[in-house]
């Protein structure tokens, strides 16, 4: 190392912070001189250059065009806490490439920002929605949950007038033209409310057939359209309450009021045929005195509700507990597994004595080439008991339910995981076993030590230094492995004793996407994201313990 040269340091600290001497300054300026003319010369791009700040006001013209209009949709939609945030984004980023200076934030800022975007902001909003009942039929506001009720417990009014309608057009939206018994002619589609209209031509009969500005419908083109033309319910008025009138053949109407009647003094739904009275249940719903509720309510806080229906629902709680066991089975065991098979392999092949072995490893990670899911479809053919391959072929005809016996199907599902996760494992071992020093193996087995010996004390804890945090993200990758469980087996076979939609080889992240996104028993939003913070506290708190133990194998070195 080069020794500094003392005769050019200052006499004091102060004065080389303050003054600098103008020979070494003038020498600086010298240098950078030099620099930017041998940029010039050499046609050199940089932040700093002529086409640089055009490409730096070019793109960040784009960004602030498309920012413009995003706050323009939040204005218009009058969401204020989204536009304040938006808008200070947006000059965050105006200030932080438009200045001098800042290189770091310059480049960090693009990748906090999705950050922020898509892992900060979708945390907190799904443990938002883990505190609140979202789900299919509470997804939006009481004042639009009656609004929804008056629209669809609608019935048809006893003795409803006959209104003559004619099906009209106008920008790919359908309308009906409706001639009352006393001749006078209105218009109205789904989203207007019906309105009396001037200058309808008619037919002989004196029904409005036709109206300036509109296209009427043949026969033909009714037919046609026939689904879409019988969702038209035209509103007689803004209040819901009033009713809609629809028609089943586009050529005659009826008026249909709602079947109950909203009291907004008592805040009740009286069903109009039974008296029935429904009530705010304060969870988001209208119940009657025995607890039935309207299928419309809307969505509220409900604390730690969605927490607790977890563990206290009869057709959650029995089912839960086993999908929790089998969740961790299945990783413990997919680790424990790929670990096993791969470094096995890895030992194998990484003899220097071994011919061919460049072509044995390529072979070996031929598994991890294919993507997952479709790896997944194969082998639930292969596994099928009916006309499964292996079934048909190898078992010569044999029905063995692979994939709809509650056993087999874990079994199935482990060894399809450790087909697909060996070749990871194989790959990591490999370059852990070629860094391993061999003059450690040589002086143990000079002192007689055996080879199961010289892997079992020296070789398999240097692996685990470093191999353990890889160990431990493969536990959190198979805890929500995902793909091999919905593509294999779609979490089935199902459980008898619930009515969700549950089976054996679920594990909770499938079971989440089914409480989200499933059939039958509704999407639950809040109770999904309820259960999605357990899995991220689950999979946490077995990393930070598992780190934590692994330092301890930092000894070894």
């Amino acid at each position: 190392m080069p020794k500094p040269d003392l005769h050019e340091l200052p006499a004091s600290t102060a004065s080389t912070t303050r003054v600098q001497p103008p020979r070494a300054a003038a020498h600086q300026n010298a240098v950078h001189q030099n620099a930017a003319r041998l940029n010039v010369r050499s046609g050199r791009r940089g932040p700093d250059s002529l086409k640089g700040t055009i490409l730096k006001i070019v793109l960040l013209g784009l960004v602030d065009a498309f920012a413009v209009y995003v706050l323009m949709m939040l204005f218009l939609s009058q969401s204020w806490a989204a536009l304040v945030v938006s808008s200070l984004v947006v000059l965050a980023i105006n200030w932080i490439y438009l200045r001098k200076g800042g290189l770091p934030a310059k480049y960090l800022a693009p990748g906090v920002l999705f950050l922020l975007v898509f892992q900060v902001l979708v945390v907190f909003f799904s443990g938002y929605i883990a505190f609140t009942n979202y789900g299919d039929g509470h997804n939006s506001t009481k004042e639009d949950a009656i609004a929804a009720i008056q629209l669809t417990a609608q019935k048809r009014v006893p003795d409803s007038p006959a209104y003559k309608a004619a099906v009209l057009t106008k920008g790919g939206t359908f309308y009906l033209l409706f001639t009352d018994p006393s001749g006078k002619a209105q218009i109205g589609s789904t989203e207007e409310p019906l309105s009396e209209v001037s200058g309808a031509g008619k037919d002989s009969t004196g029904k409005a057939n036709s109206l300036p500005g509109y296209e009427t419908l043949k026969f033909q083109e009714i037919v046609a359209n026939q689904q879409e033309i019988l969702k038209i319910t035209v509103p007689v008025s803004e209040d819901p309450a009033d009713g809609t009138l629809r028609t089943a053949d586009g050529s005659t109407a009826y008026q249909f009021k709602p079947a109950l009647s909203y009291d907004a003094a008592t805040d009740t739904f009286t069903d109009s045929e039974t008296g029935k009275a429904y009530r705010d249940s304060g969870k988001g719903a209208f119940a009657d005195a025995n607890g039935e509720t309207l299928a419309t309510g809307w969505k509220i806080d409900v604390g730690m509700d969605n927490f607790a229906r977890a563990f206290t629902d009869p057709s959650l709680r029995g089912p839960l507990l086993g999908v929790i066991l089998w969740t961790f089975t299945f990783s413990v065991a997919s680790v424990a597994l790929t670990f096993a098979v791969g470094l096995f392999l890895a030992i194998t092949f990484n003899r220097e004595d071994l011919r061919g072995k460049k072509v044995y490893r390529i072979l070996m990670i031929l598994p991890y080439a294919f993507p997952a899911f479709l790896s997944g479809l194969v082998w639930s053919g292969i596994l099928n008991p009916e006309f499964g391959w292996l079934n048909q072929t190898l078992l010569g005809g044999a029905n063995i339910g692979w994939l709809t016996d509650p056993v087999l199907a874990k079994v199935s599902v482990l060894v399809v995981n450790v087909w697909l996760g060996f070749p990871y494992m194989f790959l990591v071992c490999t370059g852990a076993l070629q860094s391993l020093p061999t003059e450690i193996d040589e002086a143990a087995r000079m002192d007689g030590a055996s080879p199961w010996r010289v892997f079992r004390s020296i070789k398999l804890p240097l692996l685990l230094v470093s191999v353990a945090p890889l160990l431990i993200s493969s536990f959190a990758f198979n805890f929500n492995n995902f793909n091999v469980i919905y593509m294999l087996t779609g979490g089935g076979p199902r459980f008898a004793d619930t009515d969700r939609d549950i089976g054996a080889t679920d594990i909770l992240i499938t079971l989440v996407y089914k409480v989200a996104f499933g059939q039958g028993t509704g999407r639950d939003y809040g109770l999904a994201s309820a259960l999605a913070i357990i899995i991220f506290v689950i999979v946490a708190t077995i990393s930070a313990i598992s780190f934590k133990q692994t330092k301890a194998l930092e000894d070894v070195n």
